[in-house]
């Protein structure tokens, strides 16, 4: 299947991030990324997929502009993300880390939203407004007071995303942002980041290896094994057979398991093998009603 880029009929000015990675390889030589293309455009909600060390994380750094030492080109709004200062990347784009420990430092909450807004020399006013703003978007308002220590993992979660809002960061990156949550506060995260998304217009490159939270709320999807794009374009179209997902040590989501295997091992009628648990009660009602037809 050839690779997607998210929301067709858009304008090359729309696109935010454009990657084009020939090689990437750690310092000992072993080659971490290749053939690695695709585009972000504005406003969407883009899906890496991957296992653990497929190269996930090392992507979303150099799409941040943290590691350099690479062959290909990273634009960001057009300009070569290598000749840009953090300064003029961080004013757009910002990356999430998969630990929010490894990125939260300040004692309080209002503290760590307002550091990156102070460093940009924002005044006292317009800094308390934007960490307002930003702990209202992540549904954190009346934390600002709370200590960092005293918040579950969850929040603290929010936090990191909030900081990077104050900033006025209008692409995200995140790495895993549902790790270490339980499924609720999996579900609480992803519904977080469809309405920064969909109300507030970010755009969010978010990399995961959660097959079935994936196809709920993705634009685009692509998957990534062994450092390269194997497979890309709506959900709907980068899932196919089991078979398929074993060869990059991945699964189906659960829902398209079962209708896949109801399809094709005990002969049901399904017109497409979905996704979600609605379409699935969709497509078994209408299979039940063909039936008896």
């Amino acid at each position: 299947m050839g690779q997607g880029s998210g929301v067709m009929g858009q304008k090359s000015a729309d696109i935010r991030l454009s990657v084009a990675i020939d090689i990437f390889a750690y310092a000992d030589g072993t080659q971490a990324l290749g053939g690695i293309t695709l585009e972000v455009r504005k406003g969407e909600f883009i899906g890496i997929l991957g296992s653990n060390g497929s190269g996930k994380t090392t992507l979303l750094k150099i799409m941040d502009g943290l590691m350099k030492d690479y062959q290909g080109r990273v634009l960001l709004d057009g300009a070569d993300v290598r000749k840009l200062s953090p300064k003029q990347i961080y004013q757009k784009v910002g990356l999430v880390f998969q630990n929010p420990d490894d990125q939260l430092f300040a004692p309080t909450v209002f503290e760590d939203v307002a550091f990156g807004p102070l460093n940009m020399g924002f005044g006292e006013d317009e800094v308390s407004r934007r960490v307002t703003s930003a702990l209202n978007a992540v549904d954190m308002d009346g934390f600002a007071g709370k200590s960092i220590h005293n918040l579950s993992f969850g929040q603290k979660k929010r936090i990191c995303i909030a900081g990077l809002l104050a900033m006025g960061h209008e692409i995200l990156l995140l790495d895993e942002p549902t790790a270490g949550l339980d499924p609720m506060g999996e579900y609480k995260m992803m519904g977080l980041l469809t309405r920064l998304n969909r109300e507030q217009g970010v755009t969010i490159v978010m990399a995961t290896h959660s097959v079935d939270l994936v196809p709920l709320f993705l634009n685009a999807l692509y998957i990534l094994s062994r450092g390269r794009i194997v497979r890309g374009g709506p959900p709907a179209e980068v899932f196919t057979a089991p078979e398929d997902m074993a060869q990059v040590k991945l699964r189906l989501p659960h829902i398209a398991e079962l209708i896949y295997r109801l399809k094709n091992e005990d002969g049901m009628n399904f017109e497409k093998v979905p996704l979600t648990i609605g379409e699935a009660r969709r497509e078994i009602i209408k299979a039940m009603k063909d039936s008896h037809a």
